[in-house]
């Protein structure tokens, strides 16, 4: 599956990303393909794993092996990263959050902030200064 070339033109020109390795494993890969293309995607690693007849510990260990990263985590910066463009297009913070998968909006914002220190707010305001200057 080769989705990297959508998605790396998905990401060019935004220096805030977070860091976010490809698994390259049949299970992982196929689903880290499916989130690149729709990143709200509600599925759960166990839902997923069943689909792929495999377990859930099987996709989780290979997340982990693959990427460095936890499922949960690799799944999260996906799904902030893609935030990004969202913000940058005009969206609200609340349609981004719930486009991206966020079950709230609030939980939304906590994650941005923990992860970019700053609110989405924030950051659209200090990307149009930067646009502008």
């Amino acid at each position: 599956m080769r989705t990297t070339s959508g998605f790396a033109v998905l990401c060019s020109g935004h220096r805030d990303l977070l860091p976010l390795p490809r698994p390259t494993g049949r299970a992982a890969a196929t689903v880290a393909g499916e989130l690149m293309r729709n990143p709200g995607h509600p599925r759960t690693a166990s839902e997923w794993a069943e689909s792929l007849y495999t377990s859930s510990t099987s996709l989780r260990r290979a997340f982990r092996a693959e990427t460095g990263l936890a499922f949960s985590e690799w799944r999260t910066r996906l799904r902030l990263n893609h935030s990004l463009h969202l913000l940058a297009a005009g969206h609200m913070v609340s349609t981004v959050a719930a486009r991206v998968g966020f079950v709230s909006t609030n939980g939304y914002i906590l994650a941005f902030r923990r992860y970019f220190g700053e609110t989405p707010g924030a950051y659209v305001k200090r990307s149009a200064s930067r646009t502008a200057a």
